[in-house]
Parts: C-alpha cells; sequence; structure tokens
C-alpha cells in the first residue's frame, strides 16, 4: 500500500492484533505502554505518525488482567496522543466493542450508556470506529459523531457451515424476536451458499429481573439442522434455552453461531450441558472455555476481515462489499 499507515495494537490485543498485520503483510509499530503503581495508565506511540493514517487494535471485554473500563481508557489515551502527534486519521479498530446493549432507556432515569461511551471517543477525536456485529447497527451509527464502520461475521460462519450442512435441510434459529432480521440475514447468506432457500423461526424470550422466560419455538425446525445466530454469548442462558428448544421441536441437529463469545458466569456449565453439536464464534475476543464446552468450540478468524477493512479505509475503497457473501 502506498504511504502505508500506522498500525498498533494495545498489549491485551497483541495477538489480534499481530494476525490483522500479518493479513495485511506488515507488522505492528512500536508504542510505549506503562501502568503507574497508583493504577493510572500512560499509552504513547514510539514511531512517528505525522501525516499517516493511524489504527489502533483494542477490544473491549473484560479479562484477567484489565477490567473493560481499564482497556477503554488505554484505549482513549492512544487514540488522543496519535491526534496529538500530528496523524492525518486516527481509527479505533474495535473489535468487539463495550457496552453496546445498553444503548436505550430500559426503567425510569436509566442510562444510555452506549452514547456516553460514543462520547469519550469524540473527545479524543477519532476520526473513525471500525467494529464487528454490535447489538444494535442503527443505535451504533446515530450515537458516534465520528464515521463508523461496520464488519458483519455471518459470511465467516457461512462458509464454515457449507461443509457441516452438504444436502441436509437447515432452518437459521433467532434466540429472541429482536434477532429476527439478523437470523434473516444469515439464512440469506447460507442461502446463496447452498443454492436453496433456507427458512428462519425465532424463539420467544421474556427478561425479567428474575432472568429469561419464555422458550416457545416459533418455526418449523422438524428433521432439520438448526442453526441458532446470535450476535455475542454471555452467561449464554438466552442461546442455551433456544437451544433446547430447537432440540425439544426435533430438530437432526443443534449448531450455534455467535460473533462474540464472552462466557462468563454460567456460560461454561450451560454450554457443556446443552444438547448441541457445535459452536462457532470468532477470536474477537479471545477463547476462555474449558472441558466439554471448549470441545464443542470452533474458531473462525476475524482478523482477516479487520485487515481487510483497514486496507479498504486506507486506500478509499468500500467497506460494505466486505460484508457480502
Amino acid at each position: 500500500m502506498p504511504d502505508d499507515p500506522r498500525l498498533f495494537a494495545l498489549s491485551e490485543s497483541h495477538a489480534f492484533g499481530e494476525a490483522v498485520a500479518e493479513a495485511l503483510n506488515t507488522t505492528l509499530d512500536n508504542h510505549h505502554e506503562q501502568t503507574f503503581a497508583d493504577g493510572e495508565h500512560e499509552v504513547r506511540p514510539e514511531v512517528n505518525v505525522r501525516g499517516r493514517d493511524a489504527f489502533v487494535v483494542q477490544s473491549l471485554y473484560a479479562d484477567d488482567t484489565w477490567s473493560v473500563n481499564d482497556k477503554l481508557c488505554r484505549l482513549l489515551f492512544m487514540l488522543g496522543a496519535l491526534q496529538d502527534a500530528s496523524a492525518k486519521r486516527v481509527t479505533a479498530v474495535i473489535p468487539y466493542l463495550c457496552y453496546q446493549r445498553k444503548d436505550r432507556k430500559t426503567r425510569p432515569r436509566g442510562p444510555v450508556t452506549t452514547r456516553y461511551v460514543a462520547g469519550l471517543f469524540e473527545a479524543v477525536g477519532v476520526d473513525r470506529v471500525l467494529t464487528m456485529d454490535v447489538h444494535n447497527l442503527a443505535v451504533l451509527q446515530n450515537a458516534f459523531r465520528a464515521r463508523t464502520e461496520h464488519l458483519e461475521a455471518h459470511p465467516l460462519f457461512v462458509h464454515q457451515l457449507d461443509d457441516v450442512i452438504a444436502d441436509a435441510e437447515v432452518a437459521v434459529v433467532s434466540p429472541d424476536e429482536g434477532g429476527v432480521k439478523r437470523a434473516g440475514k444469515f439464512a440469506e447468506g447460507l442461502g446463496a451458499v447452498l443454492g436453496r432457500e433456507v427458512p428462519t423461526a425465532f424463539v420467544e424470550k421474556m427478561r425479567t429481573d428474575d432472568g429469561i422466560t419464555g422458550g416457545t419455538l416459533v418455526g418449523e425446525v422438524d428433521d432439520r439442522i438448526a442453526i441458532v445466530v446470535d450476535d455475542l454469548i454471555s452467561t449464554a442462558g438466552t442461546m442455551t434455552q433456544a437451544i433446547e428448544a430447537c432440540a425439544k421441536g426435533g430438530a437432526e441437529a443443534v449448531y450455534a453461531a455467535a460473533t462474540h463469545g464472552l462466557f462468563v458466569g454460567a456460560a461454561n456449565d450451560r454450554i457443556s450441558e446443552a444438547p448441541l453439536d457445535a459452536l462457532f464464534v470468532t477470536n474477537t475476543v479471545a477463547p476462555r472455555l474449558t472441558g466439554r464446552a471448549a470441545e464443542r468450540l470452533h474458531i473462525c478468524d476475524a482478523a482477516p476481515r479487520f485487515a481487510a477493512a483497514i486496507r479498504a479505509i486506507h486506500t478509499e475503497t468500500s467497506v460494505s462489499a466486505l460484508n457480502e457473501v
């Protein structure tokens, strides 16, 4: 690429950043990180970025080392330092975006945290945010004043599942009513690869303070391979409820696909015990299942898709075209 961009990855996303760099046939640029005794962070580039496109990779989820808020602050500080160092454009490459589910008031006086986080990125002068499969795309596009680029993972899953499905009858299932459009798009892409129409179904779900209720399957999965699709799995309550509904509905086999595998709380046990044949996720979040749950897990590498999007942004070509199957 002419005038190659500067590409950074903070330590907690270094492995993913290296995979992105490899797909771009380049290497990560050097930067400095330090956490002081009082818990404050310092992050800065160690190469000249003046007049250059700069990209910073950082996935925003909690792990054993950093809280999500530490990771967010570290990313913001790096983005601000790049702006102050006269980078031409600064893009935050966020495989998993934090606080994206808190996108509306769910009770009186409730916060709309997604919008507040967007304001933080605006405050440090970021030019663009690149992320994958947010919970609500309309909210992302309206909350951020910076340009947003949105990648979808379903092309990765569709090509992985093509070999699994072969000539079998299949149905794509949303684990709740809110994901029906996502399931429809997934079914459309899968149908294009399989060369036949793929029906959809969904599972009724009601979330209360006491947990998740419902579980009624709306649609037909009898004698079909059911593929339950969602944007993320957190505690796995919603996903495993849908998996169980498909099994009870007579599905020949049940597969699940979710872009972001957070796998917190009881997720490991629930996935281990669910009537599930295989689970597909991307590596936007580092895999952290164990035992039987880990044996069912298949990782689809999202790094090449982010590399392609970075190349498209840098060369002023289409990012949305990358979402076609």
